[in-house]
This record gives structure tokens, C-alpha cells and sequence, in this order.
């Protein structure tokens, strides 16, 4: 059984309305909106090494949990819908001389 901390947190009202819809809209409890926010930054601020750096296995963990979590079907969605016009539109021209 994983070990769980407790902490007492203090909201603005202005912030709790906001935190229940998003919670609501996302599906999850507002402890697990918090919680899944807060493990958000912490993993931006450990890869920017703000918290220290990772181990090799640290790092492999983490690019494995976050790979064991992609849709692949939902990239394939996206793509469908990116169309297959291979035209050049007006602004996307290669400038002369800019391969040379």
C-alpha cells in the first residue's frame, strides 16, 4: 500500500468555484484535480531539474509511465483529420536562396 501525506489546504473562494467545475468537467474529485495538478508541475519542474536531477532509472520510469499512458488511437483521430492536401498556401513558400 503506497504511503499518502495530509495536508490541510486553504482555497480562495474566488478559486474554489473554478476548482469544483474543472474538477466536475473533468470528471475526477477535486482531491484528484489537486493532485493531478500538482504532480503536473512537479514533473515540469523535475524536468527543467529545478528539483535536482533524475537517475537513469528515475528518468526511464518516467518516460515509460508517461508512454504506457499514450492513445495511440487518439493520435490516429487527430491525424485523420489533418488533411491530405499536400498545396502550398499563400505564406508558406520557401524564401530564394534559403536552401542554398
Amino acid at each position: 500500500m503506497a504511503a499518502h501525506g495530509n495536508y490541510a489546504l486553504r482555497v480562495p473562494a474566488s478559486l474554489m468555484n473554478d476548482l469544483r467545475n474543472a474538477a466536475d468537467a473533468d470528471g475526477v474529485s477535486m482531491n484528484g484535480f489537486i493532485v493531478q495538478a500538482v504532480a503536473e508541475k512537479v514533473a515540469v519542474l523535475r524536468a527543467r531539474g529545478l528539483l535536482g536531477a533524475l537517475s537513469e532509472d528515475e528518468q526511464a520510469a518516467y518516460l515509460e509511465a508517461r508512454a504506457s499512458r499514450a492513445r495511440i488511437s487518439g493520435l490516429r483521430d487527430i491525424l485523420a483529420k489533418a488533411g491530405t492536401e499536400n498545396s502550398v498556401r499563400p505564406g508558406d513558400e520557401i524564401p530564394d536562396g534559403w536552401l542554398d
